[in-house]
């Protein structure tokens, strides 16, 4: 009985209209417009953090970029650099830099008497405060090259000590000076004095970007150029390295190998290798490198050997997936027209999977220019670069530091000058990070295809 009429359930048919929001609608309306809600308070949220860092960084750091200098007139006496006065270079390189002290030390105080500043210190040596310690030997290297100086008053500009430097800055207070046993009051009035008339200068320091590390008692001086150099040599080997296997043993792993137990085992390892912490392999590193294979300690080439086993797995699992995101269509028309198997993945699949494989080697380069862990362990953060190195390599088996690894040393120095020069420093890693990540996303961009 196909007519047969449905039993009446006794209620009555609900009234109303498709376009008015029933309760169930409205409900679910709300829920997803708090889930936006939610969505958009945390975005909020994470803008607001990177901001806070973003300015914490600006703030301790930007003075890195500046530098105090003070300008004064030397007499270069003949009488204490050349005794004999014949000009030999010999006799000039036997005095040191403690003969070159009371001279620029005696230009400082004639600065200050001639500025008419009234101050108890009255002896040359007083002076000392004022002045780094790289000023003696900035004129005995001038009049070493140029020995007809001796004689003349000739103009130099030092760099002033840190604490005048972190006085001008900020950094020195005048009702801490009871505990600093490196500078006191009487020396700040000098140094007021000196600026009004411009012998005091604060001025863009350059040498922070293309100097060399100091020591502890030249704050004023340390730059992280030289350590700059340290990691582009150890990048250069990671990219050497790197790129060819890690693209090789994805080729293979993705196109080539048989699915087994075996290939399972590798991937997965791979996969356990990405997640390892970076200081294991500064471990691995110190033991076969240089324990077993006897390479020299702090070298770029060991740091880039240990980075290149940390970015080895990041660049195959990037690039396995952008060989996956090609799609089977195009292995299969090449080998429907009579290519091999080798000729459609390296003429064909491999060229359009070439903007992930760079993306992924970009990202693995940026990821290993800022690890610290292993190159503590290969001894990069205990050697002290004082100059740039003379070739390639020299500049891979020389000692030297890297950005991330000078970072940690000037952060743990006691003088408050290193402090800002670590934040410096990780204002320029910065830039280098965001730049490496930005020429990421433009060629992933610019090469993309879209199936």
């Amino acid at each position: 009985m196909t007519d047969a009429s449905l039993p009446n359930t006794g209620g009555a048919p609900k009234s109303g209209s498709l376009h008015e929001i029933d309760a169930r609608t409205k409900k679910r309306n709300a829920a997803e417009k708090r889930f936006r809600m939610y969505g958009v308070a945390a975005i909020a949220t994470g803008i607001i953090f990177l901001l806070v860092l973003l300015f914490a960084i600006l703030g301790n750091g930007l003075g890195a970029f500046q530098q105090t200098f003070i300008s004064v007139p030397v007499y270069l006496d003949e009488s204490k650099l050349d005794k004999k006065g014949n000009r030999n270079i010999d006799d000039i390189k036997k005095v040191s830099t403690f003969g070159y002290n009371p001279l620029i030390q005696k230009a400082v105080l004639k600065a200050v008497v001639d500025a008419g500043i009234e101050t108890p210190l009255k002896k040359s040596k007083d002076m000392k405060a004022l002045i780094s310690a790289s000023a003696a030997a900035q004129v005995r290297q001038a009049v070493i090259d140029n020995p007809a100086l001796i004689g003349q008053t000739v103009e130099f500009r030092f760099l002033a000590s840190s604490r005048v430097d972190g006085y001008l800055k900020g950094r020195v207070h005048r009702e801490l000076l009871a505990r600093d046993k490196n500078i006191d009051a009487e020396h700040l009035d000098i140094v007021d004095g000196l600026k009004e008339i411009g012998v005091v200068k604060k001025t863009f320091n350059s040498a922070f970007i293309f100097g060399a590390d100091a020591s502890e008692s030249r704050a004023e001086q340390a730059g992280i150029g030289v350590s700059m150099i340290g990691s582009l040599f150890m990048m250069l080997v990671v990219l050497f390295l790197a790129l060819p296997i890690g693209v090789a043993a994805s080729i293979y792993l993705e196109e080539f190998a048989p699915k087994n137990r075996w290939t399972d085992l590798i991937e997965v390892n791979i996969s356990n290798l990405a997640a390892v912490p970076s200081i294991v392999f500064g471990i691995l590193g110190l033991a076969v490198f240089i324990q077993f294979m006897h390479l020299p300690q702090s070298a770029p080439l060991v740091g880039g050997l240990v980075l290149t086993l940390m970015t080895l797995p990041t660049i195959i699992i990037s690039t396995r997936a952008s060989l996956k995101a090609v799609p089977p269509s195009i292995r299969d028309a090449a080998l429907g027209v009579g290519a091999s198997k080798m000729q459609s993945v390296f003429h064909h699949v491999l060229p359009l999977a070439a903007p992930g494989i760079l993306t992924g080697t970009i990202i693995g380069l940026a990821q290993a220019l800022g690890e610290t862990a292993p190159l503590l362990l290969i001894g990069m953060v205990g050697y002290i670069a004082s100059n740039p190195p003379g070739g390639v390599i020299e500049g891979l088996m020389s000692p030297n530091s890297a950005m991330p690894a000078q970072i940690y040393e000037w952060a743990k120095r006691a003088d408050p000058a290193y402090y800002e020069r670590a934040w410096g420093g990780i204002i320029i890693l910065l830039i280098f990070l965001v730049s490496m990540n930005t020429l990421a996303v433009l060629l992933r961009r610019r090469f993309e295809r879209r199936w």
